[in-house]
């Protein structure tokens, strides 16, 4: 069957003017509140010597995932609250599912490695730093990319392939998955369980995966001191957070059939924008090392340029004195020629 669509109509999350414009001016404000919060922890940390640590290493790139996931829809949820026409061409659909798939399933690995990275630094923390070398960072950092690569691959070439005869009215406000399959003019059963044996099966294996790392740091809190349990509960507690907030919403997407509900547009949300915008919150307010290395680098630098700002007031006033009183000076001296 031939493919008759050349661009899609989103539905948006509401069609209700009101709605929208609160969807403006709320989603807005927690993208430009995402873009701060995960640029600063990306800047921190590079700028840091103390957080040069394999999990700040993850944490970074994990900020930067964000950024990118986020970026793929949040900026088109925003125009498109503003829009009679909410429309997207059939390529800039395809395109748009290819990166959110990308950054993703990348950010999964990432919290995945990051559960890892927790387990050896607790469970065996003498030799946490020779087990985790910058190598092997750098190995699990590029396999998470690659696998992320791979999964959107497959997801992509799945949809791209469908025929789409019409209708073209998309009922969510980003092009994903399910929601293009119930487009489709052919069968998509068989497609439909590459999707879940695809996109389910890998949120669920590493959620069980992440949760399980979790259950053994927690059972090693037993043999350690009062001091080590409440840091490494702290540290635990933000990724135990966030992989809740990312996976449970994607779960209840991915890991069922083909069917979509009027839910997956308000749960996409949560996986799309407000996970990512809490995950800097998260890892900042439960962590110390973090907060302090903020407050060195944008707080101190702040009080530094004041200090700065100030001399060269005090010093230009200075100058400001001294002028008068030499052609006072030079005043006095041709009145004495004379």
């Amino acid at each position: 069957m031939e493919n008759n669509v050349t661009e899609f109509i989103f539905m948006g999350l509401s069609q209700n003017e009101k709605v929208q414009q609160l969807c403006f001016f709320l989603f807005l404000l927690f993208y430009m509140t995402l873009m701060t919060g995960n640029f600063l922890i990306i800047m921190t940390i590079q700028r840091s010597p103390n957080l040069n640590s394999p999990m700040y290493f993850f944490l970074s790139f994990l900020s930067f995932v964000d950024i990118c996931y986020s970026s793929v829809t949040a900026p088109k949820l925003i125009i498109d609250s503003q829009a009679k026409v909410k429309s997207i061409s059939f390529v800039g659909c395809m395109v748009q599912l290819f990166f959110c798939h990308l950054f993703g399933c990348t950010e999964i690995f990432i919290l995945t490695v990051m559960a890892y990275d927790r387990y050896v630094a607790i469970c065996k923390p003498l030799r946490y730093m020779t087990i985790m070398d910058r190598k092997v960072c750098s190995i699990l950092l590029v396999t998470c990319w690659l696998g992320g690569f791979v999964h959107s691959f497959i997801q992509t070439i799945l949809t791209v392939q469908l025929p789409f005869c019409g209708p073209n009215l998309i009922d969510h406000y980003f092009c994903d998955v399910h929601p293009l399959l119930k487009l489709a003019c052919t069968e998509t059963h068989m497609v439909g369980l590459i999707v879940i044996a695809n996109s389910g099966m890998i949120s669920l294996s590493c959620f069980v995966t992440l949760m399980g790392s979790y259950i053994v740091i927690l059972l090693s809190f037993k043999t350690r001191s009062s001091e080590g349990r409440r840091k490494a509960l702290s540290t635990c507690a933000s990724h135990i957070t966030v992989v809740i907030l990312f996976f449970v919403p994607c779960l209840f997407i991915y890991l069922r059939p083909s069917t979509t509900f009027t839910e997956d547009k308000m749960v996409a949300v949560f996986y799309t924008i407000i996970t990512p915008m809490l995950n800097p919150l998260i890892y900042t307010l439960r962590n110390t090392e973090v907060k302090n290395a903020m407050k060195r680098l944008w707080v101190g630098r702040l009080l530094d340029r004041n200090k700065r700002d100030s001399g060269v007031k005090l010093s230009g006033a200075g100058i400001a004195c001294i002028v008068p009183v030499s052609e006072r000076v030079a005043g006095n001296k041709s009145v004495i020629t004379s």
